[in-house]
């Protein structure tokens, strides 16, 4: 069986370097403590955190310090890279237990936060883990509603809510106790509906502070520095490998597209913003995570259809989603290069856990693993049956190490 090793070098390790070759040491990964974009990783971590191509991916750099990593179970076809290992990254979108209420909770509505309901978290990815799963997609602030997020009188926000930091930080532990990975999402298009009430519980539109540069700023100090801080401090932060900033932000978006991808074409319900405007959100989103947090970075596009939306973008690799609706017109069968992707890995994370309706779950999974994209993860544990999750941990079980940090 092969295995991945990691040597240290024969000079003092530094703080980052110490905590990569302990969590190597454990047996589990370092979450990204030395990867670096397009599966290039540096063989130190780098000075200030984010890597460039082939570069580190980590905390302080220092005097000498060299972790060198070899890897025996390289995924044959395609990956991420994380720590010394290279691996299909496989997994399920957990997504919500109280969706926009994991984090922070929502009072008014009894929806609790993960440290409250802990044992229902540790429950649901311990059966994840069970089915072969080792990535979790999960979902943060999908909408600005309940405690999550404190706003003073002008809707403009301040600080977490009382239990959003314990939550963070009770997700990371559940995650080491299940053995799984996780993706948090950050935000998504359901952000843009407008400011509401609803049953009592107000909730806040995102575009007027997307849009206008000092309310943006705050919503970056206030919110998104302060949530990738407590992933940083969290003695579980190895379980934190990537963030994806944003759930399927062109269906927030309106008008043409700067790249050459075809028009957007928004969510009826929400208010949507140009081009332009997300993507300086988006770009001063992932400078404030670069500063904060070692782990990955990505963006979960809604389809193939915006392809090149965010090649200019500082992500490590790009995230893509999957329905019928897509594939008639963006077929799974084709490979990243036949889409012109070719600069940075592509994951697949979001698609029916059902499969398609002119391919089943097996079907897609082979397709993409055979077709060199770097993971799968699928829509959604919740709504999965039992059928469906050994169709899961079969593919998992036949693929073997390519696809276990």
């Amino acid at each position: 069986m092969r295995t991945a090793r990691c040597i240290p070098g024969h000079r003092a390790l530094t703080a980052a370097a110490a905590l990569f070759l302990a969590a190597c040491s454990a047996g589990r990964s370092p979450g990204g403590a030395a990867a670096g974009k397009d599966g290039g990783g540096g063989s130190a971590p780098s000075e200030g955190g984010h890597g460039g191509q082939g570069g580190g991916q980590g905390g302080q750099g220092g005097q000498g310090g060299v972790v060198e990593c070899v890897d025996e179970c390289p995924a044959e076809k395609g990956g991420i890279k994380i720590g010394c290992k290279t691996r299909f990254m496989f997994g399920m979108n957990y997504a919500w237990h109280n969706f926009a209420g994991d984090f922070g909770g929502i009072a008014a509505w009894d929806k609790r936060g993960v440290a409250a309901e802990a044992e229902t978290h540790a429950k649901n990815l311990a059966g994840i883990r069970a089915h072969g799963a080792s990535f979790v997609r999960w979902w943060m602030l999908p909408e600005l509603r309940g405690e999550g997020v404190v706003f003073d009188a002008n809707d403009t926000p301040t600080g977490l809510g009382g239990t959003t930091r314990g939550d963070v930080e009770k997700a990371l532990e559940l995650a080491e106790q299940a053995d799984v990975h996780l993706m948090f999402c950050l935000f998504s298009f359901d952000n843009f509906h407008a400011t509401r009430v609803d049953a009592g519980v107000r909730t806040v539109g995102i575009a007027p502070l997307v849009t206008d540069a000092e309310r943006r700023a705050a919503l970056l100090e206030n919110v998104v520095r302060p949530l990738a801080q407590a992933v940083e401090q969290s003695p579980y932060r190895h379980r934190m490998v990537a963030w994806d900033v944003i759930n399927e932000p062109e269906l927030a978006m309106t008008g043409p597209s700067p790249y050459g991808d075809p028009d957007y074409d928004p969510d009826p319900q929400v208010e949507p913003i140009a081009h332009e405007q997300m993507e300086a959100f988006l770009r001063d989103t992932i400078g404030v995570l670069r500063a904060e947090s070692r782990a990955l970075v990505t963006i979960g596009s809604a389809s193939m259809k915006w392809a090149r939306a965010w090649t200019t973008t500082d992500v490590d690799f790009y995230t893509f989603h999957m329905n019928d609706r897509v594939n008639r017109y963006w077929p799974y069968n084709q490979s990243p290069a036949d889409y012109g992707i070719t600069d940075k890995p592509v994951v697949m994370a979001d698609f029916p856990i059902a499969g398609l309706a002119t391919a089943t779950l097996s079907t897609l999974l082979e397709s993409w693993y055979n077709q060199g994209y770097a993971g799968a993860i699928s829509w959604a544990y919740g709504d999965a049956t039992p059928t469906e999750l050994e169709t899961l941990k079969a593919f998992a079980d036949s693929k073997g190490c390519d696809l276990q940090y």
